[in-house]
């Protein structure tokens, strides 16, 4: 079928799905559906389904949403179908600035209260934000897309090796710093989701006004560029959305595995189409998958809650295995 015709298809159906599980999302908890049916006549229950269940179901789709938006982004523009959102090193980054902060201010007010306001959000993503800025400064720039994917590489080793050298020498740090590597909604609140909704209408704006620019990509940087594509340009634009992006997912939800690595994976299997839709349905299949996952993380071994990440490492690197056991075979019959 036409693509005009299918994407779309796959578009409202990706998106019903995804406001399917945020409503499921609302009734994971220990008071179950009891909840929704007495949410007006107890104030209760009615803090627990809007205040708490509904910005952690809406936030953890949006961050997925962006997780989504950022692989898709990253797999397009290094031409790698393994790109992942934390490949400019991102996610060392972070893992660096919630380290520092716990260091300085471990066992203080703000930290035990940080999830809620600038603290360790505001961490993360500072450390997101120079771990990116030293990447490219290694890179310098970004004119050429495989010294960035080295300098990415470089900047993440590095940084994981401090962060590592940082929990040896204070060990409380890493019991702190657990919910962050493993990754958790517990903590999103509306003014959380309100940020992540305002980043992630900017990074699809920005993502989608470029799409095309993906598309000549994938015939090869000599094609592009006498098609007369500004290769410099939209480099710089598409990386700015990738650490958008991905800095603002990881500072508000943890290090997420594989949702970014996954979704656009998934979307590919389901539909081929430009990019202009495949960052679409990315973004939306990456929202619907950490829905899912958290879910599944709070009713598995209820009361006891997984940690998200977790989850989606098992399931995503399990979904990828598949793919390459499925990929093999298909080879050798042929």
């Amino acid at each position: 079928m036409n693509e005009r015709v299918v994407a779309p298809r796959w578009a409202l159906l990706l998106l019903a799905m995804g406001v399917a599980l945020v409503f499921l999302g609302t009734a994971a908890g220990s008071q179950g559906w009891q909840a929704w049916w007495q949410v007006q006549a107890d104030p209760v229950f009615r803090q627990i389904v809007l205040d708490i269940r509904l910005p952690r179901s809406l936030g953890a789709w949006l961050g997925g949403a962006l997780l989504g938006l950022a692989g898709a982004v990253a797999q397009g523009l290094f031409r790698n179908p393994l790109a992942d959102p934390y490949l400019l090193g991102s996610a060392s980054g972070a893992s660096v600035g919630v380290a520092t902060y716990l260091s300085l201010l471990g066992g203080s007010v703000w930290t035990t209260s940080a999830w809620l306001g600038l603290g360790l959000t505001g961490a993360a993503f500072a450390g997101a934000v120079l771990a990116v800025g030293l990447t490219l400064l290694l890179a310098r720039g970004v004119q050429q897309t495989l010294r960035l994917l080295l300098a990415g590489v470089v900047v993440g080793v590095v940084l994981g090796a401090v962060t590592s050298l940082m929990t040896m020498l204070q060990p409380q740090v890493l019991q702190a710093m657990q919910g962050f590597m493993l990754g958790s909604t517990a903590f999103l609140s509306w003014h959380a989701c309100a940020t992540l909704a305002v980043v992630l209408s900017l990074c699809v704006a920005m993502g989608w006004t470029f799409a095309r620019v993906l598309d000549a990509l994938s015939l090869g940087e000599s094609t592009a560029q006498s098609l007369g594509v500004p290769l410099p340009l939209a480099r710089m634009v598409l990386v700015a959305v990738v650490s958008l992006a991905t800095g603002a997912a990881v500072a508000h939800i943890g290090l997420v595995a594989f949702v970014g690595l996954a979704a656009p994976h998934l979307v590919h299997s389901l539909v081929r189409c430009t990019h202009a839709w495949r960052l679409l349905l990315s973004t939306l299949m990456g929202g619907a998958l950490l829905v899912l996952a958290d879910v599944v993380a709070r009713v598995l071994f209820a009361p006891q809650e997984l940690p998200v990440g977790v989850l989606t490492a098992v399931l995503g690197g399990g979904y990828l295995l598949w793919c390459v056991y499925r990929d093999a075979h298909a080879g050798a019959r042929v």
